[in-house]
């Protein structure tokens, strides 16, 4: 019986070895599964290794090398694990703990295979390392909840090899490497230990395939030239947004952007000076963000900014600085003389606003500055009514 779970252990481990291979093409957790993959590899040779302890009449060296593998592929996905969560490799450490392995596991070869003493001297190494992996895991300071239950299902894995002495005890675990294979405590080791290494594969493969469907949907909110969210992102923040700015009471503002003569300096020097200013003026919004502030590139040369927290006097302040700050650039491929501009349109949350409706006059105000010069930065009134075709003729550009 024993040898059956031996076997489908060997084919679980192949496959889980194959999955993390496949989720390792992903860039953003390549390190991780590569260690994982390999893991689950080591794991599966250590399989095939003990499947042919029986066959040796003198199998130390047999019993030794699965042993090694499987405590080995126990190392590598704490390694992995570490890679994941951005961590120092800890090489050093779980090589250490690997080398005391290896040598308890040599050193208490002989003793009586019925011994208790015996059985949990063997597992110590097992219960060392996989705690060490699950501390790799409560070191991350900024878990998630998948994270935390990974960590949970490392340390209740590493507790789990104590009870393999209490089971050993009352079931056998046979006075020869030989008999282990045909045993009770055989088929009940075997077995839990499938159940663990299903367990933790399943749970890493959400943690590593979780990250990259996030960097993927984060890169298709993203503007590649400015790093800002592009217009899908900046509405898909704005609805989340939206409901809880209108609860908590407290103001909130939105900034409009726009860069004055866009389409003139794209016409005269190119679209790749049109590329750098749009990257300039991008860096010098993202350098007045704050942490709880949401801005995308919301059109070709158009910016958003929602504020909370901000009433209309601290959205003008904001755009003022970037205003300021931007007229004083110089930009590459253009005439040191020529100092691109932006223009702003600032509005702040009224009690019956809605997102859509703060943006509107916030156009409005934007609306405005372009019609008063270029340049400024002008904000729309609280009382301002308008609606979608409230703009005729924006006098954008």
């Amino acid at each position: 019986m024993t040898g059956y779970i031996l076997a489908i252990n060997l084919v679980v481990a192949g496959l889980f070895a194959g999955a993390f291979a496949w989720v390792s093409t992903y860039p953003r957790v390549r390190g991780a599964a590569r260690w994982i993959a390999a893991a689950y590899l080591l794991g599966a040779l250590s399989f095939i290794i003990e499947w042919m302890v029986p066959v040796f009449d003198r199998p130390r060296f047999v019993v030794f090398a699965a042993f090694a593998t499987s405590l080995g592929g126990v190392g590598l996905l704490g390694l992995g694990i570490a890679r994941h969560y951005g961590q120092r490799l800890p090489i050093r450490l779980f090589g250490a703990a690997l080398l005391f392995g290896f040598a308890l596991n040599l050193a208490i070869f002989d003793m009586p295979r019925t011994s208790v003493l015996r059985v949990l001297l063997y597992q110590t190494p097992y219960i060392l390392v996989m705690g060490l992996v699950a501390r790799q895991v409560f070191l991350v300071r900024e878990r998630q909840l998948i994270d935390t239950i990974l960590g949970w299902l490392l340390a209740a894995s590493a507790a789990h090899f104590l009870s393999k002495p209490v089971l050993a005890w009352a079931f056998g675990s046979g006075t020869t490497p030989q008999d282990y294979i045909n045993t009770i405590y055989g088929v009940i080791s075997q077995s839990m230990g499938s159940m663990i290494m299903v367990a933790f594969g399943l749970m890493m493969l959400a943690v590593l395939v979780s990250e990259v469907l996030a960097d993927a949907t984060a890169k298709s909110e993203t503007d590649p030239l400015t790093g800002l969210l592009n217009r899908r992102g900046f509405e898909a923040r704005a609805r989340l947004a939206g409901p809880i700015v209108g609860r908590s009471g407290v103001p909130a503002s939105i900034v409009i952007c726009d860069l004055d003569h866009f389409k003139s300096i794209n016409d005269t020097y190119g679209h790749g000076a049109g590329d750098r200013v749009i990257a300039e003026f991008a860096k010098h919004l993202s350098a007045a963000l704050g942490d709880n502030h949401v801005a995308g590139r919301i059109g070709g040369e158009e910016f958003a900014v929602i504020l909370p927290g901000a009433t209309a006097t601290a959205g003008r302040l904001f755009a003022e600085a970037i205003r300021t700050a931007f007229a004083g650039a110089a930009i590459e491929g253009l005439p040191q003389a020529l100092r691109p501009t932006a223009s702003f349109g600032v509005a702040e949350l009224r009690p019956d606003d809605t997102m859509s409706s703060m943006l509107r006059r916030a156009d409005h105000a934007l609306y405005h500055a372009k019609n008063d010069g270029r340049d400024c930065v002008r904000v729309a009134p609280l009382d301002l009514q308008t609606d979608a075709g409230s703009r005729r003729g924006t006098g954008r550009g």
